[in-house]
């Protein structure tokens, strides 16, 4: 089961991850897929004021460092894998102490990695539909994910649900 949501603008997109992050509790997984600049780090920017990360708007794709950490109510780490050559690269990085740990990460690029991802997870796939517009589709991998999608099917973004 997945959840469909079109996105007209970047501030929409933003918007989507803010309700999205609203829901997220400590030790859970965002995997976001999709094109470079379909508009992943929008939606983790959305999803870091969601948790409460103060001046998200100042979050950029930390693709040199490939880990960023925010502080807050709950610690965010935002990590970027486009500069990353192979999955066994990743373990090196000790990703399981992020993916595993008590704060919420949310992962770009997170299919370079497939089996280092948890089972359970929110999974976005983002895509372009047009200049300025996505596709968001949201699935739930996992009981507390699931719900969370039964919750975004009648959320103000106007989800239609797919199977």
């Amino acid at each position: 089961m997945k959840v469909v949501i079109q996105s007209k603008s970047a501030s929409e997109t933003v918007r989507l991850g803010r309700n999205i992050g609203s829901h997220l509790l400590p030790g859970d997984v965002v995997a976001l897929v999709g094109e470079l600049g379909a508009g992943k780090t929008q939606l983790i920017k959305g999803l870091a004021a969601g948790v409460g990360i103060r001046n998200p708007t100042y979050i950029s794709s930390p693709s040199f460092t490939l880990i960023n950490e925010y502080p807050g109510k709950i610690t965010f780490y935002h990590i970027d894998l486009f500069r990353l050559g192979k999955e066994n690269e990743a373990e090196e990085l000790g990703l399981e102490d992020y993916i595993q740990g008590k704060g919420i990460t949310a992962i770009e690029w997170a299919d370079k990695i497939p089996s280092l991802l948890p089972k359970e997870l929110l999974l976005i796939r983002i895509a372009y539909t047009g200049r300025n517009t996505r596709s968001l589709e949201i699935w739930g991998k996992g009981k507390r994910y699931l719900k969370m999608i039964d919750q975004f099917q009648s959320s103000e973004f106007g989800a239609r649900l797919s199977q």
